[in-house]
């Protein structure tokens, strides 16, 4: 049987919400491995005088948990 194990992470982009999407998984990757999927809870913007400055995406990362040597 498999641990799945889900983090919830809030990434940023300046560009948009995919590229936001992008970091997250970017930057999860980096130190956690067997990513499985990524679920997207929620989206928002930053505004700053009636304009966007960064978009944010909060996301539920789903990753497999490998057995180690535990006895």
């Amino acid at each position: 049987m498999a641990i799945v194990k889900v983090i919830e992470v809030i990434a940023s982009s300046d560009s948009s919400f995919d590229d936001a999407i992008r970091n997250a998984v970017k930057e999860v990757s980096a130190t956690v491995a067997n990513i499985d999927s990524v679920y997207v809870k929620d989206f928002k913007v930053h505004v700053k005088d009636g304009e966007i400055t960064s978009y944010g995406a909060i996301c539920k990362v789903a990753f497999r948990v490998e057995r180690g040597g535990m006895v």
